[in-house]
């Protein structure tokens, strides 16, 4: 009985082992993950915070790649935070690190259509320096261009279109361009002429020769 009972103990104590070496291991693939969600968390509340020595703490560590970090619900990253609550400085500052501009929230929305849709002109400009999609479109189809011209703001129209927004792609929902919105509603005459402005200065530029070599001063 007592040489069964040691093998029973001794097959007990494998188990156990086998059963402790693979709990390691689980805990070993798991912490990675968990430390990197944790430094996503805090790194978006150190934005929503404001709390720029928390954020640059973050992303100053080897490796990191916070700074494209998304909300685990809304999807939004530290320019969506930034760019909704207007702030300049923090746009740059997330752009200057490396932030993409072109990340959609869940609802699919970019840095620059939410900017497009606050009327945030030094916003959308920043993020357009940084090679923001200018025609990148919402779930409607929508491109930023269109809510600019829709909202009726001139001066996002204008930036938009020196950037090279296409002024004759349509949404999905009523298949109208920003030329259209523009030409059906008289209120948006200044826009339309906005929008007829760029087509020949883009006209313009296109005629003009390329030059070769160096040129020579008066």
């Amino acid at each position: 009985m007592m040489a069964i009972s040691s093998v029973v103990s001794r097959i007990s104590l494998r188990h156990f082992a086998v059963a402790l070496i693979a709990t390691f291991a689980v805990l070993s693939l798991i912490t990675p993950a968990t430390a990197q969600f944790s430094e996503s968390y805090n790194f978006l509340k150190a934005v929503r915070d404001r709390d720029g020595t928390e954020a640059n703490e973050l992303l100053d560590r080897p490796g990191n790649t916070v700074i494209n970090s998304r909300d685990i619900k809304s999807g939004e990253t530290a320019l969506h935070i930034t760019i909704a609550r207007r702030d300049l400085l923090w746009t740059r500052f997330m752009l200057q690190k490396g932030a993409n501009p072109n990340i959609e929230t869940r609802e699919g929305l970019t840095p620059l259509m939410l900017a497009t849709n606050l009327r945030f002109v030094d916003g959308a400009e920043a993020l357009l320096k940084r090679n923001a999609a200018v025609d990148k479109a919402n779930r409607s189809g929508e491109t930023p261009l269109i809510r600019a011209v829709q909202l009726g703001d001139l001066a996002m129209v204008r930036l938009l279109l020196k950037n090279g927004a296409d002024p004759d792609r349509v949404d999905s929902l009523a298949g109208q361009s920003a030329r259209d919105y523009a030409s059906n509603n008289v209120r948006l005459a200044p826009i339309l002429s906005a929008i007829e402005k760029s087509d020949e200065d883009r006209a313009n530029q296109a005629e003009k020769p390329a030059v070769f070599g160096p040129t020579i001063r008066q």
